[in-house]
């Protein structure tokens, strides 16, 4: 288990210093309340899917991998249900379906403790962490991964929805966090 994840430690720092550069817009202030929650004034309306995990910081940082939180999934019970389930439960997109209309606002708000990325790809794949792909047991890696968008704790992302159809988002560090966007016409 150790020599699977210590690739995990090295992505870590890649991502880590990732996220230290502040020409990133993925600034939490540019994200208002207001933007978080659906305008009862029957205006935009805007859906915001939570990037969670329960990440131990303690167990996580001792590895090498940052997490600010006290969650409840130590690293190691992280390493044994992604050997066991190729996925790891706390570690999701909620909601799993979301329903919008065109002109909708469509945001991601990181609730956990480590990065996620929130990125739209064409198909479901792996992402950029060989480890965590080889344990979900994805071999092919969504492409548009290569360029996403770290988002450190409490960051976000939010758009309008310009068009019908339905758009598919995974996290590229932990390939099993998905979410599909089902958006209709007004």
């Amino acid at each position: 288990m150790r020599l699977m994840f210590s690739t995990v430690v090295a992505a870590a720092a890649v991502i880590t210093a990732g996220c230290s550069d502040t020409s990133m817009s993925t600034n939490p202030s540019r994200l208002s309340s207001s933007s978080i929650s659906a305008d009862k004034g029957g205006g935009d309306r805007t859906k915001t899917v939570k990037l969670m995990d329960e990440c131990d910081g303690a167990s996580f940082s001792a590895n090498g991998v940052p997490c600010n939180r006290n969650g409840g999934v130590t690293f190691d019970q992280f390493g044994a249900q992604l050997s066991r389930l190729h996925e790891v439960p706390e570690w999701k997109f909620t909601p799993g379906n979301v329903n919008l209309r065109v002109g909708d606002v469509l945001a991601s708000l990181n609730t956990g403790g480590e990065t996620h990325t929130f990125t739209e790809v064409e198909n479901f794949g792996g992402g950029i962490v060989p480890a965590l792909n080889a344990g979900a047991g994805l071999t092919t890696v969504a492409p548009e991964c290569r360029d996403a968008q770290f988002l450190p704790p409490g960051a976000g992302t939010s758009e309008v929805t310009d068009e019908a159809g339905d758009e598919k988002y995974q996290c590229c560090i932990h390939p099993w966090m998905r979410t599909v966007v089902h958006i209709a016409e007004k």
